[in-house]
């Protein structure tokens, strides 16, 4: 009784944090007198938890049909509107510069209402509710040093849930930001800083192009159809109420100004069922056909409706192409970044039972006012001067449909919005205007940098630093001797400025004076970094190759090198993973496996810096960024066979002692394992392959999956995954259900890998080669058991670092964006630096 009155608490705590976005952290498990009833009551909560879990989707999706432009407009389940930053986990694997900076800070401190786009690589939610933005720029430390003291930099590491890598700009960033200039805009708050809206007759600036798309050229992306707007007017959206049984296309996140775009058309013919396929057309970007396909609808056909799709019963006779083949066709052809362009492609879309993620709708380009829409035929004439659909065919030509309406959208992004209405006014909008001097005459030319504009705007703008040109008037800035009064005299403001820059140099002083040893300090914080993802195996039996040991470990997660060590009687083998998750499962999952008779120990390096390399792996299981993603690999079933795994905790393996089994040399000089007499092979013959779909399938189960990430080299398939859940609980309970996964060959543990690194060892590796002497000093000073002076000196200060801006956040009013830039490198070589992002909430 207890048991249920605790889960049907915890279904609802989970319901009311779901709605608000907060994740939970389900680590622990409560303990029970005996074990036989702590199993039963994990089995019955797991699959309690599936079927809660199952309605999760719909619960979304009922949250995104609030959402509008970025703005979540009336919203039921969420009694919290306060403003929040996210990254997409793929966007979030791509640096930014200080010029993508900038456009978050622009659209942070100005919004729609100013004129400003949300930017492309991420999404701020209820921007009207910022009350400030402060920008901390912390000069000389690189995202490497950020991971080298992780552990000390507690602020940092908990209370920034979002973090991106940085690169460093060639400029001074914080004259960069107060120098930028803001995109010109036709947003009327903002006409008097903005010449385009000043020249524009007033008859025009509420024009439903105009006020759509403002007058500037601009590139395809601004025309692509957002997700809010795809569920508003109805468009197949993933994970939204009736599109279950679609099918999605293989495609990126994000698009850029260059992808290609793809027109399309479909007919259709009323069966018992409404509506059905019939007639697919696809053209590519230069108008050529790539596909025209006559499809047989599954259902009885009631009508035709052959006046308008020009099928006949002769016609569909014959032809066994189903949608599902067509379907498949549509996905192969589509590259990864195609735009899908079309008239009304909505009803394209249902018809095909399809989901793309990036579409322009012309009849959403040419808009009219209440909503109303013109023909296709109406345009092609008006604007392409061309005749469709002329009463002499018989039905519309789906492939002259398709190409119509591409390159109706690819003159709209060419001309532009303001020139097509000026173009077109009267044949399509039906109004003339008379010429009035006293509209037209131009206004003086304003400034446009960001800071000019907010204090235009009545917003206070600040910066404190040390002295250096920033591009502010000299009442705006305060120059500091340190980083400790710099933040004093911050903290001692009656008001937060509404847009504060605070330029942090202490540690750049440091490592300046370190010089020349600088690059050398580096040199090692990338080697340390590394260790981490080190194991050492063996003894191996005499004449194990090196193209064994790959095999063996590649098991666990992708392998960058192995090193054979010989001894003389024995040999081992350094181990260095790409992810921290591949070394913690090849130490939990091979010490103990018995090789040709002879037990294997999996280790870490004794080195210096991986004395408090438990306490760092424990910190980055429970780091925000982590708590609702899982790492998982799909082991070869001859492997998954030949290994076995006494217990697990809550996802965490024990040590596995596999006295039972034991290996023999096959003649093809392969590994093979011997299980109770039965002879396991560890070839390549069968391969364990990844897709998304089997992950979502496998994964599902267990929670509302937000996305996998399949990491793969070119011409390679992935072996590993990275699962993110919408909730912290759906990793949780995958987790606790590890056994079952192991009878599907899946091996799985807590994602360490902070998700902007699609690799670890990548980040920490140096970018320019190192002077051989160097290197031998650094891998003598590995060996040594004590810390320098220097990196004592160094631990320090980022501590002091680390509370100074803990003591800053703690200053910032609530719904405050703040964004702290570790700068990174540009002088010698091009280290990359770290950007993390938050938006304080009420405490």
């Amino acid at each position: 009784m207890m048991l249920h009155k605790e889960a049907v608490c915890f279904r609802c705590a989970l319901k009311y944090i779901h709605s608000r976005n907060i994740t939970l952290n389900m680590e622990s498990s409560s303990s029970s007198s005996s074990a036989a009833a702590e199993s039963a009551a994990v089995a019955t909560c797991n699959k309690r938890k599936r079927q809660n879990f199952a309605t999760t989707p719909h619960k979304e999706a009922k949250r995104l049909k609030t959402v509008q432009n970025g703005e979540e407009t009336v919203e039921c389940e969420r009694p919290s509107r306060s403003p929040r930053i996210s990254v997409p986990l793929d966007r979030l694997q791509q640096p930014i510069t200080a010029n993508e900076l900038t456009e978050l800070l622009h659209y942070a401190a100005l919004g729609k209402t100013g004129g400003i786009k949300q930017p492309s690589w991420c999404r701020l939610l209820h921007q009207k509710k910022v009350k400030a933005v402060n920008v901390v720029i912390v000069e000389g430390l690189t995202q490497s040093h950020f991971y080298k003291h992780y552990l000390t930099l507690r602020h940092l590491r908990t209370n920034y849930t979002t973090r991106i890598t940085f690169t460093p700009p060639s400029t001074d960033l914080a004259s960069e930001i107060f120098g930028h200039k803001v995109p010109q805009s036709d947003c009327p708050s903002l006409s008097q800083t903005h010449n385009g809206n000043s020249e524009l007759h007033k008859a025009l600036r509420i024009h439903p192009v105009i006020t759509k798309f403002g007058t500037q050229k601009k590139g395809l992306t601004a025309y692509v159809l957002s997700q809010e707007e795809m569920i508003k007017r109805h468009y197949p959206v993933k994970g939204m109420p009736g599109f279950e049984e679609f099918v999605c296309t293989d495609g990126v996140d994000c698009v850029t100004d260059s992808s290609p775009l793809y027109g399309l058309d479909c007919e259709m013919c009323l069966t018992e069922k409404g509506n059905e396929l019939a007639r697919v057309s696809l053209v590519d970007s230069e108008g050529n056909c790539v596909l025209d396909e006559l499809v047989k609808p599954q259902n009885r056909i009631l009508n035709y409706l052959t006046r308008f799709s020009g099928i006949t019963a002769a016609m569909l006779r014959p032809i066994t192409t189903t949608l599902r083949d067509v379907q498949v066709k549509l996905r192969s052809l589509l590259p990864s970044d195609a735009v899908l362009v079309g008239h009304s492609i909505n009803n394209d879309l249902v018809a095909l039972k399809l989901i793309h993620q990036h579409v322009i709708d012309t009849s959403l380009l040419y808009r009219r006012e209440f909503g109303q829409r013109f023909k296709l035929k109406v345009l092609a004439q008006t604007v392409l001067e061309r005749q469709i659909q002329t009463e002499e065919q018989k039905g519309h030509n789906p492939i002259e449909d398709a190409v119509a309406a591409l390159e109706l959208a690819q003159y709209f992004i060419k001309t532009g919005p303001r020139q097509v209405v000026e173009l077109h006014l009267k044949e399509l909008w039906g109004y003339t205007i008379e010429e009035e001097s006293t509209d037209c005459e131009p206004a003086p030319t304003p400034s446009h940098r960001f800071a000019d504009i907010l204090q235009m705007l009545g917003q206070s703008v600040a910066f404190l630093g040390k002295r250096s040109d920033i591009a502010l008037d000299l009442s705006n800035q305060q120059w500091h001797i340190s980083d400790k009064e710099l933040l004093a005299s911050f903290r001692r403001q009656t008001k937060c400025p509404f847009l504060s820059v605070l330029q942090f140099s202490s540690l750049s002083d440091h490592l300046k004076k370190c010089d020349p040893q600088q690059e050398h300090q580096y040199q090692r914080v990338c080697a340390n970094l590394r260790d981490m993802c080190v194991v050492f195996a063996g003894p191996f039996p005499a004449g194990f190759s090196e193209k064994e040991v790959r095999r063996l470990f590649r098991c666990c997660g992708p392998v960058r090198k192995i090193q054979m060590l010989h001894t003389t009687v024995r040999v081992h083998a350094e181990v260095e993973f790409e992810l921290l998750e591949g070394a913690m499962l090849a130490l939990k999952t091979f010490n103990g496996l018995n090789v040709q008779g002879q037990s294997i120990k999996v280790q870490r390096p004794v080195y210096e810096s991986m004395l408090d390399l438990d306490l760092t792996l424990d910190a980055l299981m429970c780091d925000s960024a982590n708590t609702s993603q899982l790492y998982a690999v799909k082991l070869n079933p001859s492997v998954a066979e030949g290994i076995h795994i006494s217990a697990r905790v809550n996802g965490h393996m024990s040590d596995p002692k596999c006295s039972g089994i034991t290996a023999v040399k096959t003649a093809n000089g392969l590994p093979s394992v011997k299980v109770n007499g039965q002879q396991l092979k560890l070839t390549t013959t069968t391969k364990s392959k990844l897709c998304e779909e089997a992950v979502r399938e496998t994964f599902g189960h267990f929670g509302a999956v937000e996305r996998v990430i399949l990491p793969v080299k070119p011409g390679k398939h992935a072996r590993c995954a990275y699962i993110k859940f919408e909730s912290s609980e759906g990793r949780h309970v995958a987790l606790s259900s590890s056994e079952d996964l192991w009878k599907e060959n899946y091996l799985v543990s807590p994602c360490l890998t902070p998700p902007h690194l699609p690799s670890w060892v990548a980040m920490a590796t140096p970018i320019t080669t190192v002077d051989p002497d160097r290197e031998a000093a650094v891998e003598e000073e590995k060996t040594h058991m004590h810390t320098t002076s220097q990196e004592q000196e160094m631990d320090l200060m980022m501590g002091k670092l680390d509370r100074r801006l803990g003591k800053l956040f703690r200053s910032l009013p609530e719904g405050t964006l703040s964004v702290v830039v570790m700068l990174g490198h540009t002088s010698a070589h091009h280290l990359p630096g770290l950007c993390l992002m938050e938006v304080k909430q009420a405490s």
